[in-house]
C-alpha cells in the first residue's frame, strides 16, 4: 500500500522552479517538429508508400473492398483498415487543393495531435493528485497543485518530443503513429477514470477499438495486458474495474461490427489475416530476444534513464497512481516483447509514452547539480549534431572534408548537388536559434525545471529541421522511386497497342515497396495474367553480373534501371516469348 499523501514524498521544489512554460513555445516547437520533413519529399520507406497506396486503393474500391486493406487487386492481409479509411477520407477532401501525397500526410498531424494531447492531459491529471505532490516547505513557497501538474505535463511532453525513436515514425504515414496515438489514449483513459470513470470508460473504449482496428491483435494486446496491472487490488483504479470491463465489452461490439461483415464477405482474406495475427505471437529466438536490449537504449533516449530514476526515487510510493499507471503500460510493453517472435519499432514505440510520463516525475526529485549536468549534456550533444549537419552539407557541395565527401559521393552516385539558398538561410536561422538557447541557459540561468527538457526537445527539433533543409534533396534522390516509375510508365506507353493506355505488366520477385510506388506515382497496376508477355523483374546487380537473374533463354530485356543511387537492387522489364 502506498504511503498516504501526508507523508514526505521525494519531490522537492519551489514555486519558482515550476514557472509556467509559455504555451506559444510548446506549440511552436510541436508544430515545427511534426511539419519538418513531412512535406517536400516523396514517400520512401515501404510502410510509408504502402499505406499511401492502400489509401488510394480504398478510394477506388468498388463494392465491399473498402472493408479490407488492399493495393489494387492485391489483398493486404495484415494490420487493420482504420488508418487507411481516415487517410482515404483526407485525400478525398483535400487532394484537389494539396494533391494526393500532401493530403495523405494530414493524417500524421491527427495522430500527432492525439498523442501529444493525451500525454499532456494524462500527466496533468496524475500530477495534480495528492500522492504526487511535493514536500510542503516549512515557510511556504511550494508550487500550487495546478502549477505542479502543468510543470509535469510540460516536461512529459518535451521529453516525448526529445525521444529519438519516434522522430522518423511520425513523419511517415503508416500504422505505427496511429497505434501510438491509441496507446497514448489508453494511458489518458486510465488517468481520467480515477476522477471521471464514465468519461474514462468512453476513452478506453475508443482506445481499445482504435488499437485493434489499426494494428489488429498486435495493437490491442498491449492495452489488454496493461489492464490487469492497472486495476490490481491496491490500485486507486480498483473501484473502477467494472467500468474497464464495460469498456472491453463495448470495444468488442464495435470491433464485431467490422469483423462479422468482413468475415462473411471476404472469408479468404479473413482466414489469411487471422493466420498473420497468429504468426505475430510466439516465443522469440535468442537473437530476436536480445535485440531489444541493444536497440531500446538508443530508441528511448533520453527518457529511459530518467524513468528508471523515477521508479527508484518513488519506490516507496510504487503503487501510487502517478507511478503505477504508466508502469502498468511499461509492464505490458515488456510482456509484448516477450511474446513477439520478431520485435521492431512497432513494439519499441509502446514504451515511449509511459516512459516519458515516468521520466517527468523524476525531475522534481533530482538535485540541482544533477539537473545542471543534464542541461549541459543536452547543450553539448546537440551542438555537436548541429555542427555535423553543416559538415555533411559542406562535404556534399564543396568537397570538404574530403573523406566525408567521398563517402557521400559513393552513396549519391549520379546526384548533382545544387545549393538552395532559401534553405541555407533558414538553416542559418535555426543555428542562430540554437545559439540563442545556449545563451539563454548560460546567461539567464533559469530555475524552471522544464529547462533541460526544453533544451533536449529543442535541440532534437532544430537538428531535424536543419537535416530536412540541407540534406533532403540528396536523400530524396537516393530513396525515391518516382524517376524509376516514370521510366517504367514511359516504357509501357511505348509497348501499348492503344495510344494513351499502358501495356499490361506482371511481376517476378517484386517487393511491396516498389510495387506500391508504381501505383502511387503513376497508377501502374500489375496483373496476374500469365498471358501477359511483359514482366517487371526485381533482381540484384550481383545476379545480373553472374548471369543468375533468370529468364535468360526466352526473354528480351526492354528496360533496365534502379532507384537513384541504389547499389544493390536492379529492375528489368522483360518480354517473355512463347516457347
Amino acid at each position: 500500500m502506498s504511503p498516504s499523501s501526508t507523508q514526505s514524498t521525494p519531490a522537492r521544489l519551489t514555486a519558482n522552479a515550476s514557472a509556467k512554460l509559455p504555451r506559444l513555445v510548446l506549440l511552436v516547437l510541436a508544430v515545427a517538429y511534426v511539419l519538418a520533413g513531412l512535406y517536400g519529399r516523396d514517400p520512401w520507406k515501404t510502410d510509408d508508400v504502402l499505406s499511401l497506396a492502400a489509401m488510394l486503393s480504398a478510394l477506388q474500391s468498388q463494392g465491399t473492398d473498402w472493408l479490407i486493406p488492399h493495393l489494387g487487386d492485391l489483398k493486404l492481409t495484415q494490420d487493420g483498415p482504420l488508418s487507411i479509411w481516415v487517410g482515404a477520407i483526407l485525400i478525398h477532401v483535400f487532394s484537389p487543393v494539396l494533391g494526393e501525397i500532401a493530403a495523405s500526410r494530414l493524417i500524421n498531424l491527427l495522430w500527432f495531435g492525439i498523442t501529444l494531447s493525451c500525454v499532456w492531459y494524462g500527466t496533468y491529471l496524475l500530477g495534480r493528485r495528492a500522492e504526487a505532490q511535493p514536500l510542503a516547505l516549512p515557510f511556504g513557497g511550494e508550487p500550487t497543485v495546478k502549477d505542479y501538474g502543468r510543470l509535469l505535463a510540460d516536461v512529459a511532453t518535451l521529453l516525448f518530443l526529445a525521444t529519438g525513436g519516434v522522430l522518423l515514425r511520425f513523419h511517415e504515414i503508416s500504422n505505427v503513429p496511429a497505434n501510438l496515438a491509441f496507446q497514448a489514449m489508453g494511458f489518458y483513459a486510465l488517468a481520467r477514470m480515477m476522477d471521471k470513470p464514465k468519461m474514462g470508460m468512453c476513452m478506453l473504449t475508443l482506445a481499445l477499438t482504435g488499437a485493434f482496428m489499426t494494428r489488429a491483435w498486435p495493437g490491442l494486446m498491449p492495452l489488454l495486458l496493461a489492464l490487469p496491472f492497472a486495476f490490481q487490488r491496491r490500485s486507486v483504479l480498483w473501484p473502477s474495474r467494472y467500468y474497464a470491463l464495460t469498456a472491453v465489452v463495448l470495444a468488442s461490439l464495435l470491433i464485431a461490427s467490422w469483423w462479422i461483415p468482413t468475415m462473411r464477405l471476404h472469408p479468404e482474406w479473413m482466414k489469411a489475416w487471422l493466420y498473420w495475427n497468429q504468426l505475430s505471437f510466439g516465443l522469440p529466438e535468442y537473437e530476436n530476444a536480445v535485440r531489444p536490449l541493444r536497440d531500446l537504449p538508443w530508441f528511448l533516449w533520453p527518457t529511459w534513464p530518467l524513468a528508471l530514476l523515477a521508479i527508484w526515487q518513488w519506490r516507496r510510493w510504487i503503487t501510487a497512481p502517478h507511478i503505477w499507471t504508466p508502469l502498468s503500460l511499461v509492464f505490458a510493453a515488456i510482456l509484448t516483447l516477450m511474446i513477439s517472435p520478431q520485435s521492431d519499432e512497432a513494439e519499441y514505440i509502446l514504451f515511449v509514452c509511459p516512459l516519458a510520463v515516468l521520466a517527468a516525475f523524476a525531475i522534481p526529485t533530482m538535485r540541482r547539480g544533477v539537473i545542471n549536468t543534464l542541461d549541459w549534456f543536452a547543450l553539448m550533444c546537440f551542438s555537436v549534431t548541429v555542427a555535423c549537419v553543416w559538415i555533411g552539407w559542406t562535404a556534399l557541395h564543396f568537397g570538404i572534408p574530403k573523406q566525408i565527401s567521398l563517402n557521400i559521393a559513393r552513396l549519391t552516385v549520379g546526384y548533382e548537388p545544387q545549393i538552395v539558398w532559401w534553405a541555407v538561410v533558414l538553416a542559418i536561422v535555426c543555428t542562430l536559434c540554437w545559439c540563442a538557447m545556449i545563451l539563454w541557459r548560460v546567461k539567464a540561468n533559469p530555475n524552471a525545471l522544464w529547462r533541460g527538457s526544453l533544451l533536449a526537445a529543442g535541440g532534437l527539433t532544430i537538428t531535424w529541421i536543419m537535416l530536412v533543409l540541407l540534406w533532403l534533396p540528396a536523400v530524396d534522390y537516393v530513396r525515391s522511386y518516382r524517376p524509376m516509375s516514370a521510366e517504367i510508365r514511359q516504357t509501357l506507353e511505348g509497348l501499348s497497342a492503344t495510344p494513351g493506355e499502358l501495356a499490361c505488366l506482371r511481376e517476378q520477385g517484386l517487393a511491396l515497396g516498389p510495387r506500391a510506388s508504381l501505383y502511387v506515382f503513376d497508377h501502374i497496376e500489375l496483373v496476374y495474367d500469365t498471358k501477359c508477355p511483359f514482366v517487371l523483374q526485381q533482381t540484384t546487380r550481383k545476379k545480373l553480373e553472374n548471369n543468375e537473374a533468370g529468364f535468360s533463354d526466352n526473354a528480351e530485356v526492354l528496360w533496365q534501371g534502379s532507384r537513384g543511387a541504389d547499389r544493390f537492387d536492379r529492375y528489368r522489364i522483360l518480354r517473355i516469348s512463347k516457347q
